[in-house]
């Protein structure tokens, strides 16, 4: 599995590839950060982080996109900066028909440290490790971004597995109410000829 981690943010928005599958040893295959100026309009900074994905897109090819999941924080235009860009991704991943995730910042802190408190410094540590890099990625944002590629390598077969469950549930749960309502059918029409019966005879 090939999936690209967006780390969203308009002054910076981290990138990185990872390439492998759950069990085994994983791939970097790129990571950088795609930047925008601080004095530019929103419109023109979305552009370009737009225009920065769709660059990683063409390169890489990814099978998926996974996106951090945009959570409350004290600073409301910090926290709506971060949700713009990573709608942008969001798109960009979309209009190719590959399939978006979104998880949580502890989640990827869990998944790749074992710990959902784990700080930055802690993140692109276990990062370089698991990646066997020189260095940790710089800024911390490209950090961040192998660590959610690397999150959702790791947990897409728990997610298969419980997505699956939950679909042959629901399956189950179709057939039972079918059955159901085949079965009143036919209580109904059983019972209907000795009622027209008993109307006639009173008729009569």
């Amino acid at each position: 599995m090939r999936v690209l981690g967006v780390d969203p943010g308009l002054t910076r928005c981290g990138v990185g590839v990872v390439e492998g599958v759950a069990g085994r040893s994983l791939t970097m295959l790129g990571v950088g950060v795609v930047r925008t100026s601080a004095d530019a309009d929103i419109g023109v900074r979305l552009v370009g982080i737009e225009r920065g994905i769709e660059e990683w897109l063409d390169r890489f090819e990814p099978e998926l996109v996974a996106v951090e999941r945009v959570f409350a924080q004290h600073n409301v235009r910090t926290v709506m900066g971060t949700a713009q860009a990573s709608a942008v991704a969001m798109l960009c991943a979309s209009r190719r028909g590959i399939p978006v995730a979104l998880h949580t910042p502890s989640e990827v802190k869990a998944a790749v440290t074992g710990s959902g408190r784990a700080d930055k410094a802690q993140v692109g540590a276990m990062v370089t490790r698991l990646l066997r890099l020189s260095a940790p990625p710089k800024p911390a944002d490209a950090a961040d971004a192998l660590a959610l590629a690397i999150c959702h390598i790791w947990r897409a077969p728990a997610q298969n597995r419980l997505q699956q469950a939950v679909t042959q549930n629901r399956l189950q749960q179709a057939v039972a109410r079918h059955q159901a309502a085949q079965q009143q059918a036919s209580a109904q029409q059983a019972t209907t000829p000795h009622q027209a019966s008993a109307v006639k005879g009173r008729t009569r």
